[in-house]
C-alpha cells in the first residue's frame, strides 16, 4: 500500500490556473531533491516556477505567467514602433 502511495504523490499533476489574462493549463510535478513543487505553463514561454507547497506553485506560476505575458506585449508594441524601451548603454553599479 505504501508503494503506491508514493507513486500517486509523484505523479505529475495538470491544473488550470486563472489569471487577469485569461485561464492557462499547467503541469505541477513534485521535486525531489529540494522539495515542493516545480511548475509550467507549457502554452507560454517562460513561464516555469517553483513553490514549497501547492498552493504557493500556483501563486507564483499566475504571477509567472502574467510576467512573461506582459514582457511580450511590451516587446510586440516597440517592435511595431508603438512605444520605445530606454535601454541603458551602462549598467548601474551598487555599493
Amino acid at each position: 500500500m505504501c508503494y503506491n502511495l508514493v507513486i500517486e504523490y509523484m505523479a505529475k499533476k495538470t491544473i488550470v490556473i486563472k489569471t487577469k489574462y485569461g485561464s492557462f493549463r499547467c503541469v505541477f510535478e513534485p521535486e525531489k531533491d529540494m522539495g515542493g513543487y516545480m511548475v509550467e505553463a507549457r502554452g507560454i514561454q517562460g513561464a516555469i516556477s517553483w513553490g514549497k507547497t501547492l498552493s504557493e506553485a500556483k501563486r507564483m506560476i499566475a504571477e509567472a505567467i502574467e510576467g512573461a505575458v506582459e514582457a511580450k506585449a511590451i516587446a510586440e508594441a516597440e517592435r511595431r514602433g508603438i512605444v520605445r524601451v530606454n535601454k541603458q548603454k551602462d549598467p548601474i553599479s551598487v555599493a
